[in-house]
């Protein structure tokens, strides 16, 4: 009996090897496909809605790896030489796509009292600022704030914490 029920598994066990696998279709329900990396919609659509969507994104992304950070030497809000190429790259986009917009979030490290540091971060986003604007990126488009020494992107109190510290971020909203 033991043999017969093994013989009767095996068989059945190669039958359903032997059959080829029928590619599954799924009932269209309507909806549209979500892009997980971006949240958007993909693959439906006019051409030309899609295609606005893809240049945008594509530009932004293009702005980004450019960078989206500009650091500054202590106790300064000058533009250093090597953050003009990110700057020209986010005003690029902002200029392309005027419906967007961006906040300059200025930072400084927590040498100076609160007040100066404050304004310091408060110097820093203007100069940001000033630097877009001249691109031809609208006032409207750009919105500045000051953290001071409150938000830092790197704990301790050495030269290589403090020089990560003294930023202004470009942060895109809607």
């Amino acid at each position: 009996m033991r043999i017969a029920q093994a013989m009767l598994i095996v068989v059945g066990a190669l039958a359903l090897a032997g059959c080829p696998k029928k590619p599954q279709i799924l009932p269209d329900t309507g909806s549209t496909p979500i892009s997980e990396d971006t949240g958007t919609q993909i693959g439906r659509g006019s051409d030309s809605e899609v295609g606005t969507l893809s240049a945008e994104q594509a530009a932004l992304q293009q702005a980004m790896e450019a960078g989206s950070i500009v650091y500054f030497d202590y106790d300064r809000a000058e533009i250093r030489a090597e953050f003009v190429p990110i700057i020209a790259a986010h005003a690029k986009f902002l200029n392309g796509n005027g419906n967007r917009t961006v906040r300059l979030e200025g930072h400084s490290d927590e040498r100076g009292s609160r007040e100066y540091n404050i304004g310091l971060g408060e110097r820093r986003a203007q100069t940001v600022r000033r630097a877009l604007m001249l691109q031809g990126v609208t006032d409207a488009q750009i919105t500045t704030v000051s953290y001071g020494e409150e938000r830092p992107a790197v704990l301790g109190s050495d030269e290589s914490a403090y020089a990560k510290n003294r930023r202004v971020e470009l942060i895109y909203g809607r």
